[in-house]
């Protein structure tokens, strides 16, 4: 995924209202931009952070600059615009990088289905093959407890979803486990958006219920995959599968 035009960089001011964040560029200027991210963004949001913005040419849009990448204090970059998680997948999916995933001859998203009037964001489809549906999330958050992570090599690197207690997230946990009942393929597919995560576990800390839940859609036969981004200059795109870790130190 290239950004055109190429994105810009400021400092963050703050974050708040969930949608807005004030930033400063280099030249001293100050306003504010939509951040489309409803997460609690741990780790991602510190004040003075350096990040970079894209600007949209829609006249209609109230701000139209928007929050795509945080650069944290250790270096790392976040991608913390969420729905670029769905279009990461589906160009990976489409140029072959998620091998796991190919073989089907449609790809469409955000279809309606399930019995809780839910929205698949990728569905796959074959003349030969049962339907593959597709939950994409986007995982930001690394463990944060740095003498933790000192004492325990085992934690470098962990990184956890969700950030947040998650309702929808679990609502689309059964979803899925529902589809594998019915004979379909069914796929929670991680995409790790921070260049510091190596690994994905489900994090128990936060949301017990979600990690429940999981565990029992894995026992069903929902398939957990994790796939993680790589950040250049004005471009990202997903680049290689990294560990699902159903237990860590930390969620044990």
């Amino acid at each position: 995924m290239k950004f055109i035009p190429p994105l810009k960089k400021a400092k963050l001011i703050k974050r708040y209202k969930r949608f807005l964040a004030d930033v400063e560029t280099e030249s001293g200027e100050q306003f504010t931009l939509h951040c489309a991210n409803t997460g609690a963004m741990t780790g991602c949001a510190e004040p003075g952070s350096t990040i970079w913005y894209s600007t949209s040419d829609n006249p209609k849009r109230k701000y139209p600059h928007s929050w795509e990448i945080t650069q944290t204090a250790q270096g790392d970059k976040i991608g913390i615009n969420t729905s670029r998680a769905n279009q990461l997948a589906v160009e990976a999916i489409e140029n072959g990088t998620i091998l796991e995933l190919q073989n089907y001859d449609q790809l469409h998203t955000e279809v309606k289905y399930g019995i809780e009037n839910s929205r698949i964001d990728i569905l796959l489809t074959s003349q030969t093959e049962p339907k593959c549906y597709i939950e994409v999330k986007s995982v930001t958050l690394l463990d944060d407890n740095v003498l933790a992570v000192e004492e325990n090599s085992e934690l470098r690197g962990q990184g956890f979803f969700p950030d947040a207690k998650t309702l929808r997230g679990q609502k689309h946990l059964r979803e899925l486990t529902e589809m594998v009942k019915n004979e379909s393929r069914a796929v929670l597919l991680y995409v790790v958006l921070h260049s510091g995560i190596e690994k994905v576990s489900p994090a128990l800390h936060i949301d017990a219920e979600y990690s429940r839940l999981l565990t029992m859609a894995q026992e069903a036969g929902v398939e957990v995959l994790c796939y993680k981004a790589a950040f250049s200059e004005n471009e990202i795109q997903l680049e290689s599968r990294v560990e699902f870790v159903p237990h860590t130190a930390k969620n044990c």
